[in-house]
């Protein structure tokens, strides 16, 4: 039971999910108080004076019917400052990383599966290699049969060897 947790743990796309929720938590306080102490005073300059933010009010007088735009760009530049943060820091890295892992494990990316039809005339002329004479003489004799009975035409018989 154990050991499954284990392997499912040690998986890599677990820690890195981990390492990225952790590190972007983290990182969320340091944003938001950037957002809140430096970008949400300039983006509240550009309101009217007597409004606490860049927006307006639904029913003039009343508080509490303020819509506050400058939270909603504070809350979209908070989200962009942060992925872009976990991007460069942690996603970055880490594929060039497993790009230079398969580079040394000599796995080429760029090169293409073989085909269907590749692989099949693969194992054909490798199980021809491996065909003793008396195999080959079977398969000519065969190859010959099916040849003969594909240019047979209909209505006429065949005779009998």
């Amino acid at each position: 039971m154990l050991t499954g947790f284990k392997e499912f743990i040690m998986r890599g796309n677990v820690i890195q999910l981990a390492v990225g929720v952790v590190i972007g938590s983290a990182f969320t306080a340091i944003v938001t108080s950037i957002t809140k102490s430096v970008i949400y005073p300039i983006i509240a300059a550009f309101g009217e004076p007597s409004a606490p933010g860049l927006g307006f009010h639904l029913r003039s007088g009343n508080p509490a019917t303020f819509v506050d735009l400058s939270a909603v760009i504070t809350a979209v530049i908070n989200f962009f400052l942060v992925a872009a943060v976990v991007y460069f820091i942690i996603v970055l890295p880490m594929n060039k990383l497993v790009e230079a892992q398969k580079r040394r494990a000599g796995v080429d990316e760029e090169s293409a599966d073989p085909t269907e039809t590749e692989l099949l005339a693969e194992i054909r002329d490798l199980l021809a290699s491996q065909a003793t004479p008396q195999q080959e003489r079977k398969a000519a004799e065969a190859e010959a049969r099916r040849t003969a009975e594909s240019t047979e035409t209909p209505g006429s018989t065949r005779v009998a060897e």
